[in-house]
């Protein structure tokens, strides 16, 4: 049954009123002007999970509604004080629950804003009863819309009046596609204008040269689209998806040495090197905030209030890290070496580069990098015993984020099924080796904050709560580690084995240009 209609462009709503009301007894319960914006994580999160988020100005009231895309059907509605930045600031717990496992630590940032004229009709019976209700909306820029809301118990009335509504000679269109998309148009917006995931598609054939440069562009537009988050701090993940445009440059250029001029690499490693510098000690202190809850509810529930202390000294000390790192991005060093970078990237390629490797199609420079990069992780591997130390689990780390950036890279050469099955096997071992070092660092700041905190006449209860947690993250590291076996000697299988060496290793090189 179509609840969702558009009028007629001819059609006003006085008009359709006076048509309606030669069969049926509509009254105007309220019209008043309503102020809708659309709000959506930055990278569209919920848009991506299929649900509008609408916030609704009229008169003195605010109301939150969700709205499920495919079916344009109502999820939750409820009356709100403030429009909410984070999850948190939602005081429903019904909305809470929907929308935290999609935001996670993500801000609600507004898309645009219609103005509407909202209409409000009760259909009454002959005995006075409302039988069914609408919801008319007129803008001077989109269809007018009409939304009809059933009443329970009046079935009948509810499909005779849509069949009304369909029928000459009033006419109504019934659709499907709810106000979000028509508004997007309106307000020059595209969904999913930004993602964090690395999708640039590359031509075999295309010279090596050109097509790192293509990707170099892609990952400073990242850092771009992401830079004025970082600064005015609206959550923790521009600065996330900030650094990881950053590593990836810096692992190209490091990676593919020979495909651009040798004093342009010299250069720009050193620049994105600093840049890996100047944002790590926020992002170290955002994990252990985010991380924060997950501490409190690992310790035991007599000592958990204790370690709250700890809270207040992190987001001091993250608040002024946070300022810090603002005015380096806002420095002439930052701003200008940028602006280089921006232009070289934008600048026409020589005809007849003299890098070694510039000249070589994409293809097989990815070819010989990932598979070069993919034995010396096996290798790495392999020498790991139960007694070595933390620093060589760090080393095949870094290996396997080089090795995962270079086939991330290079995805659209190869087979997709194909290289997703071995970025998937990739991962798997990443994330014990992540798990690992994540612990070994938090514990490794855990105890230098305690050091910090003695001169802060802090409470005797929170070191000792503090020491606890630090237990427990020695612990959850043991088991990391215990599990890097199982994990590598996956990652290092005769099946994964063969399908590396099907995948890169057949090619032999062979000078290609354009």
């Amino acid at each position: 049954m179509h609840l969702l209609f558009e009028f007629p462009h001819h059609l006003t709503v006085e008009h359709f009123i006076a048509k309606l009301s030669n069969k049926y007894q509509p009254y105007l319960d309220s019209q008043h002007e309503s102020h809708v914006t659309f709000y959506d994580s930055f990278d569209w999160r919920l848009y991506s999970a299929g649900i509008s988020c609408e916030i609704t100005q009229a008169k003195n009231e605010l109301s939150l509604t969700l709205i499920e895309l495919a079916l344009n059907q109502g999820i939750a509605s409820e009356a709100i004080a403030s429009v909410p930045v984070f999850v948190n600031d939602i005081a429903s717990e019904s909305l809470q629950l929907t929308l935290a496992p999609i935001l996670e630590m993500r801000a609600l940032m507004p898309l645009g804003t219609i103005t509407l004229q909202r209409f409000r009709l009760n259909i009454l019976n002959d005995d006075q009863k409302i039988v069914v209700r609408v919801v008319i909306d007129e803008s001077p820029s989109l269809p007018n819309r009409l939304s009809v809301l059933p009443v329970k118990g009046y079935d009948k009335a509810c499909e005779h009046l849509i069949e009304t509504l369909i029928s000459h000679p009033i006419n109504l269109t019934p659709i499907h596609q709810p106000l979000l998309p028509a508004a997007l148009q309106l307000i020059g917006r595209k969904a999913n204008d930004y993602s964090s995931k690395l999708n640039v598609d590359l031509a075999p054939e295309l010279r090596a040269d050109i097509a790192c440069k293509y990707l170099y562009s892609h990952l400073l537009n990242a850092m771009k689209a992401n830079e004025q988050g970082v600064i005015a701090e609206i959550d923790s993940e521009f600065l996330h998806d900030f650094r990881v445009a950053v590593r990836r440059t810096r692992a190209g250029l490091s990676q593919l040495k020979g495909v651009l001029p040798e004093d342009i690499n010299a250069r720009y490693i050193e620049f994105f090197s600093w840049l890996g510098q100047i944002t790590g000690p926020t992002r170290d202190l955002d994990v252990h905030l985010l991380n924060f809850e997950h501490y409190k509810n690992s310790l035991p529930e007599a000592i958990r209030e204790d370690i709250n202390p700890l809270h207040d000294f992190l987001r001091a000390k993250q608040k002024k890290a946070q300022q810090d790192l603002a005015k380096k991005l806002r420095s002439d060093r930052y701003l200008n070496t940028l602006a280089d970078w921006e232009a070289f990237l934008k600048a026409s390629p020589d005809k007849n580069p003299v890098e070694a490797n510039a000249q070589l199609n994409i293809k097989e420079l990815a070819d010989r990098r990932i598979w070069k990069m993919f034995i010396r992780a096996i290798k790495e591997g392999q020498l790991i015993t139960r007694h070595s130390d933390a620093e060589e689990l760090h080393e095949l780390r870094k290996t396997g984020k080089k090795l995962r950036y270079l086939m991330e890279f290079f995805q659209s050469l190869y087979p997709e099924s194909q290289i997703k099955h071995l970025i998937k096997n990739l991962k798997s071992l990443q994330e014990v080796l992540g798990d690992f070092q994540d612990y070994a660092v938090q514990e490794s700041n855990l105890r230098l904050f305690s050091d910090e905190m003695i001169n802060l006449n802090t409470p005797a209860n929170t070191f000792l709560a503090m020491g606890v947690l630090i237990q427990e993250l020695d612990t959850r590291k043991y088991h990391a580690r215990r599990h890097f076996t199982a994990r590598f000697a996956e990652f290092a299988s005769t099946e994964n084995l063969q399908a590396f060496a099907d995948l890169f290793s057949d090619n032999k090189p062979k000078r290609k240009s354009l």
